[in-house]
């Protein structure tokens, strides 16, 4: 089995604690018609590139039943400014349109296979993947993007079709596992194109 989700696969099952303190599982956000779950951080420089980028996507969707859930799975251990406290402060200040939470055993990153931040996946009403990948081209130089293959998918998807890249390579910092490396990986992860 491969390290990532697969096109098709249903979105699997979490329960964590975010920035506001409650704690969300997938049946939260059932009223969503599609589900944007991504996986993101405090530190990362693609991230803070393109969350700018990210925020106009959620806003842009919103209206048409697309909900944002940001995931942070990095070690704290790592990198201190992934720690839950900074990503309360870090929500407070930017006000972000979506909701944060903390994956603080990386759970769910395994089980989504998350490989960088940020690692987009795009959710039907039904749960099951239809994109995963990048946000953008250039996440890290947003004045050098090209092409927002998230803005596409969500086009595509709302629209009713298919979605015609669904899969890309997310282009980002790797997830920060706890006890390892900052640069390691799962043996089994891989690119996904």
């Amino acid at each position: 089995m491969a390290f990532t989700l697969s096109i098709g696969s249903a979105a699997p099952n979490f329960s964590l604690r975010a920035t506001d303190g409650k704690t969300y599982s997938l049946k939260d956000f059932a009223d969503a018609k599609i589900l944007v779950v991504f996986f993101t951080c405090n530190h990362c420089p693609y991230v803070l590139g393109s969350d700018e980028v990210t925020r106009q996507t959620a806003k842009k969707f919103e209206p048409k039943g697309v909900k944002f859930v940001g995931i942070n799975s990095n070690s704290p251990n790592t990198y201190e400014e992934d720690s839950f406290e900074n990503m309360v402060k870090r929500i407070k200040e930017h006000k972000f349109p979506w909701t944060y939470l903390y994956d603080d055993t990386q759970d769910i990153a395994r089980a989504y296979g998350a490989l960088r931040t940020p690692h987009f996946f795009v959710f039907n009403e039904k749960r099951k993947l239809v994109y995963t990948g990048r946000g953008v081209d250039n996440p890290r130089e947003i004045s050098r993007m090209t092409v927002n293959d998230l803005d596409n998918a969500l086009t595509e998807i709302t629209a009713g079709k298919k979605v015609t890249t669904a899969m890309t390579n997310p282009i980002g910092c790797n997830v920060k596992w706890d006890g390892k490396d900052q640069h390691w990986m799962p043996p089994d992860a891989c690119d996904l194109v």
